[in-house]
């Protein structure tokens, strides 16, 4: 497993590494006015249905089904499974791009319903839309050929896939003086990397195991299992993203700039909750699918605490730096052409509050995977949902005082809530076990983060100081500094309170 996770790993954060270059000439180009906003409102929306359905729901219920079938009936059963799927998908698919294309307009008012006083932003936002939401259809097909290939236990073609968003967006961005706006220039990458990313899935599963076809629709037992599995996940999937989607609407209503910092500071936040928590869930769903359909619940609750722990490893700095030193790790990013030092300041803020919520965000997809790969979708949503009211109520009490600094707060608190829940309900059902020796490796890991973060802080204030006067290039001088301590002090840190013993025996588990 753990080759695996550093190969989806690997892949993921080539991904955000290119994503950071595109996100960089992202705030030179847009900076974050009102052209910025529009264009995040329409890359939010298809991204959040995309989440929520395509790579959240349908993966939790497709996933562990063709594992199941396949294991249980063989290739061909589960090739037409595949197809059966693949038609309801498409259908459906085109169907939502159809409503949304026709009732843009209407979808905006509620979406964006702070833009109603603005009738340039608000035009501009839903032609942007207009350009966007085919990415869903693509994009949900993607997700069922990387389904299909990670069963077949091959997973780089699909962690590579969103590395083209990046390249396309690039791309049209350097261009950006032949289109109306950056807004447009921007969209138009998003629509063709969409392409980009179906083709690379398609080749990648036409050479390895055939595409699905279109089949006669009939609802057999194992269409039947997946639907039952569907409708459970998708609510379990909507607790995060309607999270951000409220995020989205209640900014509209915020000063100029409060979206673009909350996609600034979300785009750091997900560093690593798509490197490690999506990449470490990502292998456990079918890994853990295939021992419980082998009968192997041992193995399957062994290689679920091993997953915990290496999303802790690898986690913990992050938590550390964000909280410590958000203000400059958003200057030495993004602070330059029109996305000013405010700009930094307004979205360093809101990412030292999604850090509160970092642990649950990327430890909830491993957490989730115990329920998820016994065809238990429904459990998890009971979690999800009270997450999300405790989540939703937090924003509304701290978006006057707080503004988009309180909505990320509220969601760094709702997941919490999601997470603990979640935990609970497994343990409840002897799904997942909290012994002497894991506690006491949370423990560690606290104190861990701690001095870190201590250490973090007090060498940024130095630094500063320090590298006063190099000017512009200051901040990513200190970043730089900061990398090479942290890293030093960190594994210095991990070595000394857990031991070179438990490292190996970590990765030879």
């Amino acid at each position: 497993m753990l080759g695996r996770i550093f190969t989806v790993g690997g892949y993921t954060l080539l991904s955000r590494l290119t994503g950071f270059a595109r996100d960089i000439m992202l705030a030179a180009i847009l900076g974050a006015g009102p052209v910025a906003d529009a264009f995040f409102i329409a890359f939010r929306l298809p991204n959040h249905f995309r989440a929520i359905f395509a790579e959240g729901a349908f993966n939790a219920a497709f996933v562990p089904a063709y594992a199941h079938v396949h294991g249980e009936k063989g290739q061909a059963s589960a090739s037409l499974f595949a197809d059966r799927v693949f038609t309801l998908l498409l259908a459906s698919q085109v169907l939502l791009l159809i409503l949304a294309w026709l009732f843009m307009p209407q979808v905006m008012s509620v979406l964006a319903p702070g833009f109603t006083d603005e009738p340039a932003q608000r035009g501009l936002a839903i032609d942007l839309t207009r350009i966007t939401f085919p990415y869903l259809l693509l994009i949900t097909l993607v997700t069922l050929y990387g389904g299909m290939l990670n069963v077949m236990q091959r997973f780089a073609s699909a962690a590579a896939a969103s590395i083209f968003l990046n390249i396309a967006m690039m791309a049209t961005l350097a261009f950006a003086v032949f289109f109306p706006t950056p807004g447009h220039a921007a969209a138009w990458g998003v629509l063709i990397s969409g392409f980009l990313q179906y083709f690379l899935l398609a080749g990648d599963l036409a050479r390895h195991g055939g595409l699905p076809r279109f089949a006669p629709l009939r609802l057999d037992e194992d269409i039947r299992a997946f639907f039952g599995a569907l409708g459970p996940a998708t609510l379990g999937s909507m607790g995060t993203q309607v999270a951000m989607f409220a995020d989205t609407i209640i900014a509209t209503f915020l000063p100029a700039g409060a979206i673009s910092a909350l996609y600034y500071a979300d785009r750091l936040n997900q560093l690593p909750i798509g490197v490690i928590g999506i990449a470490v869930g990502t292998v456990l769903l079918p890994e853990m699918s295939r021992r419980l359909t082998a009968n192997d619940h041992a193995g399957a609750m062994e290689q679920q605490r091993r997953a915990f722990d290496f999303t802790l490893l690898f986690s913990v700095p992050f938590v550390a730096a964000f909280v410590a030193v958000p203000d400059v790790i958003t200057r030495a990013m993004f602070a330059r052409g029109a996305f000013t030092r405010g700009d930094a300041a307004a979205a360093g803020a809101t990412l030292a509050a999604y850090a509160v919520g970092l642990i649950p965000f990327v430890l909830i997809r491993s957490a989730v995977s115990t329920f998820y790969a016994r065809k238990d979708t429904a459990t998890p949503v009971k979690a999800s949902l009270t997450g999300l009211a405790v989540n939703v109520v937090l924003k509304l009490l701290l978006m006057g005082s707080l503004a988009q600094v309180g909505l990320a707060l509220a969601t760094a608190v709702g997941a919490w809530i999601n997470l603990l829940l979640v935990l609970g309900f497994a343990a409840a059902k002897g799904y997942i076990e909290f012994n002497s020796a894991f506690r006491a490796s949370l423990l560690k890991y606290a104190i861990t983060g701690l001095a870190l973060a201590t250490v973090l802080w007090l060498t940024a204030r130095f630094a500063l100081t320090q590298f006063a006067g190099l000017g512009g290039l200051r901040d990513e001088a200190v970043l730089a500094v900061l990398i090479v301590v942290g890293a030093i002090v960190y594994a210095a840190a991990i070595l000394g309170l857990f031991g070179p013993r438990w490292l190996r025996s970590l990765v030879r588990r």
